[in-house]
């Protein structure tokens, strides 16, 4: 539960708050996009051996990954569709939940 609060204010601090109400996704929709990763990423972003892990990495560095994904500045195998299946938003909102994960063993 502790962790759901950290990645709750993760998102919070993620989303822009400058001049719009845009909804805040709750941490159980966070939580459902960021599962879509697990096949690759390991459940909670801790990633088999080959695997890239997310749990715990910044979530700058998480965005900036997912941006150059979708723009086509980082080649990939099928991140780069799977990128742009997400909004800024949702994106910024998923590194926010991966990093307040526990690194640890999958």
């Amino acid at each position: 539960m502790q962790r759901f609060r950290l990645a709750a204010a993760s998102l919070a601090m993620a989303l822009p708050a400058a001049g719009s109400l845009a909804q805040v996704p709750d941490a159980l929709q966070v939580r459902s996009w960021a599962g879509a990763c697990a096949n690759c990423h390991g459940t909670n972003g801790n990633a088999l051996a080959g695997n890239e892990p997310l749990a715990g990495m910044k979530r700058e560095d998480i965005v900036q990954k997912m941006q150059d994904f979708k723009n086509g500045r980082k080649p990939a195998t099928v991140m780069h569709q799977l990128s742009k299946g997400y909004t800024d938003e949702q994106i910024a909102a998923i590194a926010g939940w991966f990093a307040a994960q526990k690194k640890g063993t999958p």
